[in-house]
């Protein structure tokens, strides 16, 4: 299969999850819960075949519902700080460099000294007969001696230069002492760097003494004249390498070691770049059979298929019936593979190279058989060598020393090539013309390296065959193939990568580029895409040989998928990621309108295209633009910003966070004239650009996704960089303290609440009047309206929503709002200011900018609140420490330090403060503190007691940068060096470096746990449905410890385990079996604390902790059942834009649809996909605030919401209208609505309401909008609800100190007023109950003795 059709079926992409279908237990109809819709608003649903008198038929037998859903599991919610996204990102240095040879190297002079000899033998020599006598496979004796000698020279001369054609050939035969040193120095010379080859055949004199000297001649050839090895390396200095055919050869490199040792110090250098080959060991004489030449040595390094045909012909079965001589008559070209001398010399290289790669360590592997291609073909035959040699017991030794490789069991595959070849021959010489007949050893190597990659792995021995591999690919025929199999190879990881990068599949695969064959385009990009999701250094390569284009071209071409394509995207990004050249290489080859063209679709009705392939659209254009102002300009150009805008509003985090990134980069931060240049000569159009894409990305700054809302800080921080000069100004004039007397005449300060949040885009669509600084008209309302009414601005301006002038007041959580407003300025009208415009851009997006960066600074996410700190740091906004009292109830603990929840930290005017001082404080400037206000209008305000500025320095320990960044204090491209990084194109690069082709093995584990917890529940839902459910036991009593009490519990379905939280965010877990403590964390560090609730995501699977804050923050923890090990997955503002009264978010989690309901004192119900971390708004049509959530379990996006008003509301998402059923189940009480939850079992149309009047109402949303059944349980006293998901019963709580337990029927089954312990203590005011899941359990929270306590059945059973 080729391996694009590999990929279209297997490829793993990180594209958005669907809900499954439900499981439901067996022999169960369902019909019911697909078919019937709920009435419409405000009456029952007419029912003409069923009489009103009569009861409703029987509900079909109850069905148990298992969400399938799983959310939060995809790969950015395993993390993306700094640290993931290092890890994830091509490196440039360190282990994944080493496969890169450091220095090529090139042998550029030969120097053959040849002392022959020839008819005098040495005397320290005695030969045998008949004798091994040929040299260069001439023998010397069939012609006159010195024409023999000239001949041999001459021949070896031709042999070696068929492994080195360019290098400079010197040759010496017979030399005296003073010819050796001249033909060494003048290598020497030449040769430069470069290394010089000396080989020294020595077979007609004396062999090497023991003192390392070799012999050569005087000039009458009457005296043997010792030569040191000492002098030898002296002349040709390094880099060198010495080949010495004679024997005692291993006494030369012997005395070659010692030298090294004795003066190591100066020779450290030299040990390096020196090797020897040696025929044999010191002890050891040349073979004299005649089976073999005089220079066997010599005739393997130089001829070694004549050599390995010769010695296999004489040992193997057709030594009677072949000629020898038939060996020289091989038909073919050594350089050409179809034929058969060329493909016996290319399965000779195939085999010793993969001998070397898997004997020899990798360092010296790359030394030898990579640096020099000389080199590589000398050690390639010195393995030859000693196979050959070693049967005639002989041992050849080499410096750097090698393992023996003499028996590797690879040699039987030559022997079965050469077999092949030989058995072929005859018939070949015969027959010139016969076809040639392929050999089937590479076919065969590639079936074993295919059967490797279906059973092997990184813990095991990593494949022999993968040089083989490298090899093939040099054979049209077999390199398709040879390239799918080194795919799935590179996919299985990093570690692949590596080993096929040392192997030296590099220069193979950069030359494929220019190939244009259309079949290998598809493996060709997966291929680079692997090798540059581990190194980013081959960027440079790929620019070099023009690479790039290729990938362009792919990435142009619409035949391609879409997940292919994206791979072509993520090259091309990794080639211009911080490399001008290459930057510079895809702006000219038209890679800007290439991506342009792809992000848009063909039809504006048709859908987006692979997300996966937008993301790297999006990325690759961000880095082409990185710092890099002329492709900026070109980008602007071409309309850029409109096109990537549309993708902020996909469904994938991914490709918003990636489109965030592109934008960002589009904004130029180095621009000298929005840094306090002239502004006349500042770019209007790029300017207008630049702010309509700040514009956007404000509008987005509470997106759902931290990955998101991260790129967008990252962003806005790049701008407050490149408008430092305007952004200051504006910030000083935006914070400039006001007079007492003005604050006096100010009677609706206190209508300004401290938990406002900005939202971008009300402020956008409904303020464009907004002008530059603190004049606005300022309007406060009861809710988040984004128009102007009266005249006044709405409550979204950044001044009604963060109130941080200098001393201004906050108000009390416990406030009251009004309609009323203030006025700030004399010079505004009708909602807008009528300001001069005296810079480039309206004012009105720095106020914008500001105010969203303050929000950002106090995101949940704890890398995002940091960037926002930088920010404004940079514009020269300090952090302030403020000491708050509360002057009415609800105040904090006497001695508590606490922000206000919208001034976690106020704000200075650095711009004229610090300047003043050039940043050189040695004491804490502090504000004085405003006037005491009139008590008739600031009833209930909290107010600054003191403000204390501090400059920040780079190392600061909380993580601000130095905020003295004006023209006067410092340099204006001091910023660069603090700017944020951000991070999505390194976290999003090692998508590509974990397995593409297979999916994951987690899987099939992940799926049996899940079968088996299904089992689990369906057997517990069965259990509780029969059970009496009368909570008579406490079986757990757990003193938690919470100084305000417990708030909120939450018992896990699958372990004895409870959670449990208070006011200030304290999260403890305990074992209610073993009565043992499991974790305790704090759900965050910053003061501003209150908790709605406990949420379980998940369940079925590794389950998620939600914690819900009152102030609408949202955290979501996973491990949180490890001591120390919490681990924060997600974090996010639910209700980001909207202003609630107080602190009373609350909350609901539906599993089926991944949906989070969130309201509170609002006209809004939140709606959060946590599929697509996105949000849609349900307007409530209520005019009072929402008080209790319920979701459904039977219905996707259907939920109940019960109000401060004692309404009853009933939504479903998937409706048109929305609102499909209301009521007033409690009137005439008018508390509000403590609890609502959906009857238990899987009926959709009972719900059950309970008000903090004590009563509790059962409602049939088929009948009427009255209730069917009422319950007094308590009165003017219940504090909560709790209705079991399967089981029949339900439970309520009352602040004096009862728990009370009924059925369905209103029958009361029991009531918990007693510890039960010996002296019977009151059980404590009830704060929260919960029941568990699937058994018949409760837990119930107290408030005043911190207590949890668990009931159950008087037949439980611990586990």
């Amino acid at each position: 299969m080729a391996l694009g059709d590999l990929m279209a079926s297997r490829l793993v992409h990180s594209s958005s999850s669907s809900a499954a279908p439900s499981a439901a237990l067996p022999n169960h109809h369902t019909n019911h819960l697909v078919d019937d819709h709920l009435p419409v608003e405000n009456g029952p649903d007419p029912r003409r075949d069923v009489p009103d008198e009569e009861p409703p038929p029987p509900p079909p037998p109850q069905v148990a519902l298992l969400p399938q859903v799983v959310v939060l599991c995809e790969q950015r919610h395993e993390g993306f700080d700094e640290a993931a996204a290092a890890a994830a990102g091509p490196s440039t240095s360190g282990p994944v460099s080493k496969w890169r040879p450091k220095d090529r190297m090139k042998t550029g002079c030969v120097a053959l000294v040849l002392c022959l000899n020839i008819s005098v033998d040495p005397p320290d020599v005695i030969k045998i007969s008949p004798c091994a006598r040929k040299e260069c496979w001439i023998d010397p004796f069939s012609m006159a001696p010195p024409k023999a000698l000239e001949t041999i020279g001459k021949t070896l001369h031709s042999q070696y230069e068929r492994w080195q054609p360019k290098a400079r050939y010197k040759l010496q035969l017979d030399p005296t002492l003073e010819e050796v040193k001249k033909l060494c120095n003048t290598c020497r010379k030449f040769a430069r760097t470069e290394r010089v080859l000396f080989h020294y055949n020595g077979h007609g004199v004396p062999k090497p003494t023991a003192n390392g000297e070799i012999w050569v001649f005087n000039k009458s050839y009457t005296q043997y004249i010792p030569l040191p090895i000492t002098d030898l390396d002296s002349w040709l200095k390094t880099p060198s390498i010495y080949v010495f055919d004679c024997s005692a050869a291993g006494m030369i490199v012997k005395a070659f070691l010692e030298r090294l040792d004795w003066s190591s110090s100066s020779s450290a250098s030299s040990s390096k770049d020196c090797i020897l080959l040696a025929a044999c060991e010191a002890h050891q004489t040349l073979p004299q059979s005649a089976e073999f030449p005089a220079d066997v040595f010599t005739a393997c390094l130089t001829t070694p298929i004549k050599m390995a045909l010769h010695w296999f012909c004489n040992r193997s079965l057709l030594r009677d019936s072949m000629e020898h001589n038939l060996i020289d008559q091989i038909p073919g070209r050594q350089n050409d593979r179809k034929t058969l001398l060329g493909e016996l010399n290319w399965i000779f290289t195939a085999i010793t190279d993969t001998i070397a790669w898997n004997v020899l360590p990798h360092d010296l592997f790359q030394r030898l058989f990579r640096q020099d291609l000389l080199v590589a073909s000398l050690f390639r035959n010195f393995l030859l060598a000693e196979r050959i040699m070693r049967s005639a017991n002989c041992s050849p030794i080499s410096y750097p020393l090698l393992p023996p490789t003499h028996q590797h069991h690879m040699w039987d595959a030559w022997d079965m090539a050469a077999e092949i070849c030989l058995s072929k021959l005859p018939q070949l010489i015969a027959d010139p013309n016969a076809e040639f007949q392929p050999s089937p050893f590479f076919t065969e190597q590639l079936t074993a390296f295919e059967v490797w990659l279906d059973h092997g792995s990184e813990d095991k021995k990593p494949p022999e065959q993968l040089p083989i591999v490298l090899q093939v690919l040099l054979s049209q025929s077999h390199r398709f193939r040879a390239l799918v199999l080194l795919g799935r190879f590179l996919d299985m990881g990093p570690w692949a990568v590596d080993l096929a990068l040392s192997v030296g599949i590099f220069p193979y695969v950069l030359k494929l580029l220019q190939t244009s064959a259309m079949e290998l385009r598809q493996i060709l990009v997966f291929i680079w895409t692997k090798i540059l999701s581990l190194d980013k250094s081959c960027q440079v390569d790929l620019v070099k040989d023009g690479g790039h284009a290729y990938f362009i071209r792919f990435l142009d071409s619409l035949d391609a998928y879409p997940e292919q394509r994206a791979m072509a995207a993520f090259v091309l990004a990794v080639i211009v990621d911080g490399h001008r050249i290459g930057q510079e290489a895809c702006a000219n080859a038209g890679l800007i309108d290439v991506c342009l063209r792809h992000l848009q679709p063909e039809n504006p009705n048709d859908a987006q295209t692979e997300p996966l392939l937008l993301q790297w659209l999006c990325l690759c254009l961000g880095k082409l633009w990185e710092d890099f102002p002329e492709a900026q300009l070109l980008g602007l150009q071409s309309n850029a910003p409109e096109i990537v805008i549309c993708l902020l509003s996909e469904p994938q985090p991914e490709v918003r966070a990636s489109a965030v990134f592109a934008l960002g980069n589009l904004v130029d931060i180095g621009s000298p004239s929005l840094n306090g240049a002239d502004d006349d000569s500042d770019d209007d159009e790029k300017v207008r650009a630049e702010i309509n894409v700040v514009r956007s990305l404000l509008q987005i700054s509470s997106d759902g996704s931290p990955l998101v809302r991260s790129e967008v800080a990252v962003a806005l921080t790049r701008f407050a960089m490149g408008h430092n000069k305007h952004i200051k100004s504006v910030a000083a004039e935006y914070w400039k303290p006001q007079t007492n007397s003005l604050l006096k005449s100010l009677p609706s300060l206190a209508n300004i609440n401290s938990s406002n949040v900005y939202s971008p885009s009300s402020l956008i669509q409904g303020s464009s009047g907004l002008a530059s600084h603190i004049g606005p008209v300022l309007r406060v309302g009861s809710d988040n309206s984004a128009t102007a009414r009266d005249g006044r601005i709405s409550t979204s301006s950044p001044i009604a929503t963060n109130s941080i002038m200098h001393g201004s007041p906050q108000s009390d959580d416990s406030s009251q709002h009004s309609d009323s407003g203030i006025l700030l300025r004399e010079n505004a009208s009708n909602g807008g200011l009528n300001y001069s415009r005296s810079r480039p851009i309206d004012n009105g997006i720095y106020s914008q900018f500001i105010a969203t960066m303050c929000n950002v600074a106090k995101d949940p996410y704890p890398r995002i609140a940091s960037i926002g700190k930088r920010a404004l740091s940079l514009i020269g906004v300090e952090q302030v420490s403020m000491r708050n009292s509360r002057l009415s109830n609800g105040g904090a603990h006497p001695g508590e330090t606490s922000v206000p929840p919208s001034s976690n930290f106020g704000m200075a005017r650095s711009s004229s403060w610090f300047d003043m001082n050039s940043g050189n404080f040695s004491v804490a400037f502090r504000t004085p503190p405003v006037s005491p206000p009139q008590h008739d209008y600031l009833t209930g305000l909290r107010r600054v007691c003191s403000m204390e500025f501090r400059p920040h320095v780079l190392n600061s320990p909380d993580g601000l940068a130095d905020p003295l960044l004006s023209s006067s204090a410092a340099p204006s491209n001091m910023g660069l060096y603090i700017l944020p990084q951000s991070l999505i194109y390194r976290w999003s690069c090692g998508h590509f470096s974990r397995p593409l082709l297979t999916g994951s093995d987690d899987n099939e584990e992940a799926n049996a746990r899940r079968e088996e917890r299904e089992r689990i529940a369906m057997d517990c839902i069965a259990k509780c449905q029969r059970s009496s459910c009368k909570m008579t036991s406490q079986i757990a009593s757990w003193d938690t410890r919470f100084e305000l009490g417990t708030k909120a519990s939450l018992l896990l379905p699958f372990s004895p385990i409870v959670v449990a939280a208070d006011e200030n965010e304290q999260i403890r877990v305990w074992n209610y079996d073993d009565a043992l403590p499991v974790n305790t964390f704090e759900n965050h560090k910053l003061s501003d604390r209150g908790l709605s609730k406990l949420l379980l995501i998940n369940e079925l699977d590794d389950s998620l902790l939600l914690v819900g804050s009152s102030d609408g923050n949202v955290r979501i923890w996973r491990n949180y059942t490890q001591k120390g090990g919490q681990k924060l997955v997600t974090a996010f503002s639910s209700v980001q834009g909207y202003r609630s009264a107080g602190r009373s978010i609350v909350f609901d989690w539906q599993q089926q649809s991944g949906y989070l309901y969130a309201s509170g004192d609002m006209s809004s119900i939140l709606v959060w996909d946590l599929d697509k971390e996105q949000v849609n708004t349900i307007q409530s049509t209520a005019d009072s605030g929402i008080s209790a959530l319920s979701a459904s379990q039977v219905r996707c996006g259907q939920f109940a919401a019960g109000f401060l008003d004692a309404s009853v509301r009933i939504f479903d998402v998937r409706t048109p209208d929305r609102l499909v059923y209301t009521a007033r189940p409690h009137a005439p009480r008018s508390e509000k609505v403590v609890g609502i939850g959906f009857q238990p079992g899987f009926d959709p149309y009972k719900i059950v309401s309970a008000s903090q009047a004590g009563d509790i109402q059962f409602l049939d949303v088929r009948r009427a909008s009255e209730p069917y059944l009422t319950i007094e349980a308590h009165r003017g006293s219940l504090t909560a609800l709790a209705v079991h998901r399967h089981a029949p019963v339900i439970a309520s709580g009352s602040a004096k100190q009862m728990i009370k337990v009924f059925s369905l029927e209103g029958e009361q089954l029991t009531i918990i007023r007693y510890q039960p312990s010996f002296m019977g203590q009151r059980i404590g005011s009830v704060n929260c109950l919960s029941f568990h899941r699937y058994k018949s359990l409760l837990a119930a929270g107290a408030g005043d003795n911190a207590l949890v306590s668990i009931y159950a059945e008087d037949n439980y059973q611990v586990r």
